[in-house]
């Protein structure tokens, strides 16, 4: 009886183990960077049985702005890896002063998505073709 019990509650540790193992796995992969301005942060997030994405906000704010209503701010845009790139509309931001930085004419390729830090801005797509351009004088999709 002894050694049934020992075996069911090493069973039972086993597979608490396992499911706080998978748990973690379920953790985001996330990559930031930033260009030389330091005025454009990124945040690639992929997590398991999640869809990735790309976000990256420009502290000078979208030129023009997205003409539909936000009760926060524009921050910059999200895209997925074969979706349309959007405008964010968010309270908070990804940018993050300590982010890797890219030198000019860098290109970051990652998840379907790939970005080219320019001197005149930061131009990203996707697999689909889509993507966005953020700049301090103007920003647009793609």
């Amino acid at each position: 009886m002894r050694l049934a019990v020992a075996l069911a509650a090493v069973l039972v540790g086993n597979l608490l183990a396992a499911a706080v193992s998978s748990e973690a796995g379920a953790q985001p992969s996330t990559f930031r960077f930033q260009t030389p301005s330091m005025n454009i942060g990124c945040l690639y997030s992929a997590a398991t049985n999640q869809p990735s994405y790309l976000r990256c906000d420009i502290l000078s704010g979208l030129k023009p702005a997205p003409t539909r209503r936000c009760e926060l701010d524009w921050t910059g845009f999200t895209m997925s890896p074969n979706r349309r790139a959007a405008a964010t509309c968010a309270g908070d931001t990804v940018y993050d002063r300590t982010a890797r930085m890219f030198v000019y004419a860098f290109t970051w390729r990652r998840g379907g998505f790939t970005c080219t830090v320019r001197r005149v801005g930061l131009r990203c797509n996707n697999t689909t073709g889509h993507g966005f351009f953020l700049s301090r004088t103007r920003s647009y999709t793609f």
